[in-house]
């Protein structure tokens, strides 16, 4: 697919100016009104108040790959061992305890039903060695695929009737039907061109337009729920890990970077970035747990 003609008039600007080896999953939490973000290799939950500026940052006992607010008040959390929770008042417990060897926790999304899709992959990337599991608000797990590499960004289209999926060797962003909690009839939607970097992480907007973050591909890339390419937002930095709309009106684009692997990285890598007005995005369901 081409660029022409789709490049947005873009001024980025560094919302919380950071070091993450490995910068992921944004998340807006409405209800705190704040915006969620981890560090993947670091084991760090980091929070951003974008009315106040207020930072926090919790570091996790081992690699995190995803955090989600809960319906009831907390997080949920996809790390290396499973799935665990975080109270209202920051206290810990396991979900799921499931340990693998050589694997660990990576991407994940809440679903309109409010199951987490949690996602896995190999420490050595090994082919086939992660999943993608559907886990409900009492624990109860499904595995769904179980023959992806780097399973990485998922999303609902506004309708709740298809699910957006990336295993990101692949190159592609996969499409299914989405019928009463069930992934269905998996078909490619977009194949990311060679030399444009992989996709990573994703985001669906109000329009049903998915904005996917390209690993080595120093964009961010809107394409139409036809398929089609219609923006780009090109960013200095080659590792551009995930995306996601926040503020009170959900307008702003925030995207995740990393550092990891780059020898001389660009003084911007692994900070948390923002595109006001980018967009209009979708309120996301608390995790049912």
């Amino acid at each position: 697919m081409t660029k022409e003609n789709t490049t947005y008039p873009t001024t980025y600007e560094v919302a919380v100016s950071a070091e993450a080896a490995l910068g992921e999953g944004p998340t807006w939490d409405a209800q705190a009104g704040r915006l969620l973000w981890i560090d993947i290799l670091g084991s760090r939950i980091n929070t951003y108040d974008p009315a106040s500026g207020r930072r926090t940052v919790r570091t996790t006992e081992q690699h995190v790959g995803a955090v989600k607010p809960r319906a009831g008040g907390g997080l949920v959390l996809n790390l290396r061992d499973g799935v665990g929770l975080l109270d209202a008042e920051g206290e810990f417990s396991w979900l799921r305890h499931e340990p693998v060897p050589g694997r660990r926790a990576n991407d994940a999304a809440v679903a309109p039903d409010g199951s987490l899709w949690a996602g896995t992959m190999r420490y050595d990337e090994a082919t086939g060695g992660g999943t993608l599991s559907r886990i409900t608000g009492d624990g109860s797990a499904e595995v769904v695929l179980d023959d992806v590499t780097v399973s990485n960004g998922t999303g609902w289209s506004p309708d709740g009737r298809l699910m957006y999926y990336i295993d990101t060797p692949t190159r592609r962003v996969d499409v299914f039907d989405f019928q009463d909690g069930r992934a269905l009839n998996r078909r490619p939607l977009v194949e990311i061109e060679d030399g444009a970097g992989f996709p990573d992480g994703l985001t669906v907007d109000a329009d049903g337009c998915v904005w996917v973050a390209l690993w080595d591909g120093s964009a961010v890339r809107r394409y139409t729920p036809s398929g089609a390419l219609d923006r780009v937002i090109e960013l200095p930095v080659p590792r551009v890990t995930a995306c996601a709309f926040g503020g009170p009106d959900l307008t702003d684009l925030y995207i995740t970077t990393a550092r990891t692997g780059l020898t001389a990285p660009h003084p911007v890598a692994g900070s948390l970035l923002v595109v006001p007005g980018a967009g209009k995005g979708l309120a996301q369901p608390p995790f049912a747990g």
